[in-house]
């Protein structure tokens, strides 16, 4: 694999962890994590919930200078300071090239960020801040309209961009717009690493998807992870999925 244009790898610094029996270190994910590469164009996370995914999503976006509730690097806002202190205790290896623009978006927090933007606007002077989001109120759009507005708007070339379960407000359709979206960007030498519980998101090519379960990090083909396994499953026998889960 080739050097990634702007993040090439994440190390856990162990020597310093105080105990791998408190939380986050006590999670599977963790327990035996030393260095993790990224694919130089998309990087996967996946697992069940409670594997550490966001959590790891969260430390690396923090790492490299994105407000912990999702934006731009320029966004310093907080509602709340829920996020692990995991963040101290990883290194980003970064390529020889500066990203010239990044965004981390949380789903979960989304709704801030939109407020947020909305409460600069409203301050006199400089120029407004949703216009380079589409110059529609994201609050004014659907969850979905506003997520696929910034995916289509603010990001943009030479970027790195974090996502937190993007797909928690698109539809299978937007999933697959997404996909479109993604490769554009790719093109332009952009770079993201996505956590995603969604098939169709982590179907694209160029990529490395890591599963994170009970049995730590392991690296996956997509027909080989558990949600494309599950999903594969439940759409070639759904009566017989169904009449197991409404029967027994």
């Amino acid at each position: 694999m080739i050097d990634s244009p702007f993040i090439r790898s994440v190390i856990l610094k162990r020597d310093i962890v105080p105990s791998f029996k408190q939380y986050p270190f006590n999670l599977p994910s963790f327990i035996n994590l030393e260095q993790l590469p990224f694919h130089p164009k998309v990087t996967y996370l996946i697992g069940e919930n409670g594997m550490g995914k966001s959590t790891l999503l969260e430390a690396i976006a923090v790492a490299l200078g994105f407000n912990p509730e999702g934006g731009s690097f320029n966004f310093h806002f907080s509602t709340y300071e829920s996020h692990s202190d995991l963040t101290d205790y990883i290194k980003i290896i970064k390529g020889v090239n500066k990203p010239k623009n990044g965004f981390f978006l949380r789903a979960e927090s989304f709704y801030n960020v939109a407020t947020n933007i909305e409460e600069l606007d409203s301050m006199p002077g400089g120029p407004r801040i949703i216009d380079s989001f589409g110059g529609k109120s994201l609050h004014e759009q659907s969850h979905g309209e506003a997520f696929f507005s910034t995916f289509l708007h603010r990001f943009g070339e030479e970027g790195i961009y974090i996502l937190d379960e993007p797909e928690a407000a698109l539809s299978p359709l937007r999933q697959m717009s997404m996909i479109t979206r993604i490769h554009d960007l790719v093109n332009e030498k952009s770079q993201f690493i996505i956590a995603t519980h969604s098939p169709i998101i982590m179907a694209y090519p160029n990529s490395v998807i890591y599963e994170l379960s009970e049995e730590g990090i392991q690296e996956k083909k997509l027909e080989e992870t558990h949600h494309f396994q599950i999903m594969k499953q439940f759409f070639d026998e759904p009566n017989r999925i169904l009449n197991h889960l409404l029967n027994d």
